[in-house]
């Protein structure tokens, strides 16, 4: 007759030893050394009786750099076994030794945040740089496109290469791209080639080629300056957002960098805060929201901005 993988289950937590292991991996994960501190038995106690419930399914390991962390698995294990293991609970509920480790194990838990408190302590000075040799200087900015209604449509106006377009396409419903170059298009069209919600659109801006209301959103980055009548290009993206859409514009702060339109074709040497607002009104817009953006130190380039027009 075939064995009960219940019978594996009971023989796991006759031992009293192991039914305080599970009681401390109930809640949290912890690691073979935390679970030594939290119930005062010897490492090789501990891992020995960690195996034998790993065997029977009650723990899984999970490995985490070199440490390996220990969870309770009775959620994933059937409903037999989880009313077995909440009848053995509620006779350990009561123990002295059950409530000593889970006081011991909050201590564990208070330790882990001491040396992470101990360290941004250390590293304040030059947490900024740490950040960006790990993570890159723009990872906390694509954690904001987390803030994108999965069912808008965005439009990306100048699109280029394909860069923002590329960042946007996991978090829209469906990106719209459209440049006036058939060079830059095929670029884009290369580096998106795997994203199938990224419609590509060649045309100009001036000549906006958007249906009325056909996006909830649309972003100029760094292309009002080349354009000659940007009220206009204003009026065209109003007309193409839907009820309650937005345009985002990111371009440059007034400047004196002759260099730039000379070398890079700039038709205009940066924006005002009072230029934007009057252009947003004449186009249509209810609200108008301009921001200038901190500057970086290894930025070479004009001040920024940011300006959020509501339609």
């Amino acid at each position: 007759m075939k064995r009960s993988p219940l019978f594996g289950r009971l023989a796991a937590l006759s031992d009293p030893v192991r039914a305080r292991l599970i009681a401390a991996l109930e809640r949290h994960e912890l690691t073979v050394g935390e679970l030594h501190r939290a119930l005062q038995l010897p490492q090789s106690t501990v891992s020995r009786h960690l195996r034998a419930l790993a065997e029977a399914g009650w723990v899984a390991r999970r490995e985490e750099g070199t440490s390996n962390l220990y969870r309770f698995t009775a959620s994933e294990t059937d409903a037999s076994a989880r009313k077995l293991w909440l009848a053995v609970r509620e006779e350990l509920h009561g123990l002295a030794a059950v409530q000593r480790d889970a006081e011991r194990v909050r201590g564990v838990l208070a330790g882990r945040h001491t040396t992470s408190q101990k360290f941004f302590a250390s590293s304040a000075g030059q947490w900024d740089r740490l950040r960006v040799e790990l993570f890159g200087d723009r990872a906390e900015l694509f954690t904001l496109l987390g803030l994108v209604d999965p069912s808008w449509t965005i439009a990306d106006l100048g699109c280029g290469t394909g860069q923002l377009s590329e960042a946007l396409a996991p978090f829209a419903k469906r990106v719209i791209a459209i440049d006036e170059s058939a060079a830059m298009l095929r670029a884009a069209k290369a580096r998106l080639s795997s994203y199938g919600q990224v419609e590509f659109r060649q045309g100009t801006l001036e000549a906006l080629p958007l249906e009325s209301g056909e996006v909830n959103a649309a972003v100029l980055s760094l292309v009002l300056h080349y354009i000659t009548e940007p009220v206009k290009l204003f009026a065209a993206v109003r007309r193409a957002l839907a009820p309650g859409g937005r345009l985002l514009v990111f371009d440059m702060l007034p400047h004196d960098r002759a260099d730039l339109r000379d070398r890079m074709g700039h038709v205009w040497q940066g924006f005002s805060e009072t230029q934007l607002r009057a252009w947003s009104t004449e186009a249509g817009f209810a609200s108008c929201r301009v921001a200038a953006i901190p500057p970086q130190s290894s930025a070479k380039g004009p001040g920024l901005f940011v300006v959020s027009l509501s339609a």
